[in-house]
Order: C-alpha cells, then structure tokens, then sequence
C-alpha cells in the first residue's frame, strides 16, 4: 500500500470516529444542561414534528419544478439562441440546472416557512 493512501486511510478512520464521539459528547452535554435547568431531556427527545413532511414535500416539488425549468430553458429557449453559433457547446447551460433546483428548493422551503408560521401565529392564543 501506498504511504498517501495509507494516510488518506488513517484520517479518513480517525475523523468518522471523531464525529461519532463530538455527536454523542453534544448530545450528552445538551442533556446535562437541560437537567441543570430543570428541564427533562426525555420530553425534546420524541417530540413530534408536525410539519415535517410538508417540509420534504415543498422542497422536492420545489426542487423537481426548478429542474423542469431548467429542462425548458435549455432546450427550447436558450438552444434558439446558441443554435446558429460556430462552436456549439453541449454542456454550455449546466449551470442553469443548479441554480434553477436550488431556487425552486428554496422556495419551497420558504413557502413551508410561510404556512408553519401562519400556524403558529393561529394557534399562540
């Protein structure tokens, strides 16, 4: 075995180790501190998230509604403009399909925001 990849080895090792142990040694701490407080630790453990799925939902619509456009634009819009030229380059719009996913995943997140928000503002009194 090569000295680079037995290093490469080492660190990869050491590090998956080393963010087992921070995980836990957090997630201790955090219990530590709520106990100091008087709060009880087992109470946030199982808490329900009830808009979670409406989460995941919006982000990957979002997500699949950016990649379509992205799909059109590229196809349809931006190809009769680059058609005519010399040097046509396939991968000339790549960047458009990730700029146009994580815009529409951000608005879908954000629209997730919107909604748990108006919930909560709703459900305070």
């Amino acid at each position: 075995m090569d000295g680079g990849v037995a290093l490469f080895l080492i660190i990869l090792i050491t590090s998956f180790f080393g963010c087992i142990f921070g995980i836990y040694y957090l997630k201790t701490r955090q219990n530590l501190s709520m106990i100091e407080k008087g709060m009880n630790p087992k109470e946030f453990a199982n808490r329900p998230a009830p808009y979670k799925n409406l989460k995941w939902a919006l982000l990957l619509i979002g997500a699949g509604v950016g990649l379509f456009l992205a799909y059109v634009l590229d196809n349809y819009v931006l190809y009769s403009s680059f058609k005519n030229l010399r040097y046509h380059d396939e991968g000339r719009n790549v960047p458009v399909y990730f700029a146009l996913i994580a815009i529409g995943g951000g608005l879908g997140l954000f629209g997730s925001y919107r909604i748990e928000k108006k919930w909560w503002d709703e459900n305070k009194n």
